[in-house]
């Protein structure tokens, strides 16, 4: 029975701005986003029913029809009733490595690697801007999941314009494993405390996103400068999150007191990520940090940027 393995790797923000309302409720936002090295492993097998069957390593990601993998089969069948009838329906297994509710697009990478792989198993042949469309019904982290790399995403995060990937930039993350925040509670508290500082005429929100793309993070970004893209690291949601989440702020602080050469949270967080000058000094933090807060509920990770998204590790 046809089998593919695929590599799902998770993404930080490098930028996360938050820059008015959109007519659809969500907000206006320009960020950078980072695929990194930490990744899950997806496992696709063809079925020889019609039924969509999630199983998962994890005890807290769910496995019916909730799972955000699930929907991305769902929405592939729904899409193409043709090569559902024909070739059935998948067996999706899986291998999680990255913390979930994380803020690091764990969900959202395990639905492109679906969507994906079913491309693959049903002989579709789908581009990737095909792909990338499905993944924007899905959510707005899953288009930049497919191709991965290091991307400006304007709108609500669906829009991305390619950056030149940067490799080999070594990072330690962080994250509680009981600790989540609510994504929609970030946002909403924004918009509470400092939404009289949003653009309101499109006119302007259109200038302020193109804008990103001659700014001081992309011109690092450009020359591939980590000191510089460690100093202009800027996160909106850190404005709300720090002052509600003590952990958060206090896992902030200890990277800084460590020498690294730029912290920030990733996304709506918890996790909190520092950029390191090397894989050495990046080991070294990780130490550090252990120390400076034993507590066995805090993961860490030394990681580093890639320049891909999904990727097709094996098939049967």
């Amino acid at each position: 029975m046809r089998s593919y393995t695929l590599i799902a790797p998770a993404k930080i923000n490098l930028h996360l701005e938050i820059i008015g309302d959109r007519p659809d409720g969500y907000h206006e936002l320009v960020m950078i986003l980072q695929s990194i090295d930490l990744a899950d492993e997806i496992y696709l097998q063809a079925s020889d029913t019609d039924t969509i069957h999630v199983r998962c390593n994890h005890p807290e990601v769910p496995v019916d029809k909730s799972n955000i993998a699930y929907k991305a089969a769902a929405l592939m069948a729904t899409e193409f009733p043709t090569a559902y009838g024909k070739y059935g329906g998948v067996n999706i297994t899986i291998n999680k490595r990255i913390p979930v509710a994380a803020g690091l697009a764990g969900g959202s990478t395990n639905a492109a690697a679906v969507l994906v792989g079913i491309d693959l198993l049903w002989k579709l042949g789908l581009t990737q801007s095909e792909l990338e469309e499905l993944g924007a019904q899905l959510g707005s982290d899953v288009p930049f999941c497919i191709a991965g790399g290091t991307a400006i995403a304007t709108g609500r995060g669906e829009q991305l314009s390619p950056l030149p990937s940067l490799d080999n930039i070594y990072i330690v993350l962080a994250k509680y494993r009981s600790l989540a925040i609510s994504t929609p509670w970030a946002y909403k508290t924004y918009r509470e405390q400092f939404g009289d500082t949003y653009l309101r005429d499109t006119d302007s929100l259109s200038a302020r996103a193109a804008a990103i793309h001659s700014g001081p993070i992309v011109q690092a970004i450009l020359h591939k400068d980590a000191t510089e893209i460690a100093q202009k690291l800027h996160n909106d949601l850190e404005r709300v999150v720090l002052p509600a989440y003590p952990q958060v702020l206090q896992l902030r602080e200890t990277y800084a007191s460590t020498g690294v050469l730029g912290t920030m949270m990733s996304g709506s967080g918890p996790s909190v990520f520092a950029i390191c000058e090397s894989q050495q000094q990046a080991e070294q933090v990780k130490l550090r940090i252990r120390e400076t807060i034993p507590d066995e509920d805090l993961e860490l990770f030394v990681t580093r940027m890639i320049s891909h998204g999904i990727q097709v590790a094996s098939s049967v």
